[in-house]
């Protein structure tokens, strides 16, 4: 990665809603089977792969989305310097201490997706009238569970949806779409 430039950086505020793009983050998408893959995984990051469906795990640096059987995507909650990337997590390599300890060991693989990804933060009483205004997914229950994920569409993009707490999502976009989803919810918040 040699220079990260958000296609968007804006912040909007309307009643009850506000929505922003969130400045990179490191973003490592995780595939793996076995058992011993997902102890591997625990003891790196200090943080159990959720083996359950559309949920996730974390602490304070870190969060980890069930994404499939044998993929999570991992996230950092503090912003990552887009010129030292790399450096992270007790001054450790992250990126190449699970690329040595999985991907090397042929327990799964390891990808950097930070650049393919744009995460968006909604946070306000009034999100999820904005979601369910181009999404078809039921959230009565997804609302409720901290730490929910879901893989959906909205606005017919594929996205990602992170319940981080009561109000307060983050949504991950592919980077070639971001630009036309965030004018899409400029547009639809305008109107809630």
């Amino acid at each position: 990665m040699l220079n990260y430039n958000l296609p968007i950086n804006v912040t909007k505020d309307y009643s009850e809603i506000n929505f922003s793009t969130v400045d990179p983050v490191l973003k490592i998408n995780l595939r793996g089977k076995n058992r011993e893959f997902i102890t591997k995984i625990g003891k790196i990051l200090s943080i159990i792969p959720p083996t359950d469906p559309n949920i996730s795990s974390g602490n304070e640096n870190l969060n980890i989305l069930w994404l499939s059987p044998d993929e999570w995507l991992l996230y950092s909650n503090d912003k990552i310097d887009p010129v030292n990337l790399h450096a992270y997590l007790n001054n450790d390599v992250l990126e190449e201490k699970l690329y040595n300890e999985i991907s090397l060991a042929k327990l799964g693989s390891i990808t950097n997706v930070s650049d393919h990804w744009v995460m968006i933060n909604l946070k306000g009483k009034n999100i999820f009238e904005l979601l369910t205004a181009g999404c078809p997914f039921n959230f009565n229950k997804f609302k409720n569970t901290k730490g929910a994920v879901t893989q959906t569409l909205l606005n017919h993009i594929d996205v990602i949806i992170h319940n981080k707490d009561i109000n307060d999502l983050n949504i991950f976009v592919r980077r070639s779409f971001s630009e036309h989803l965030f004018l899409w919810m400029n547009d639809t918040a305008a109107r809630i």
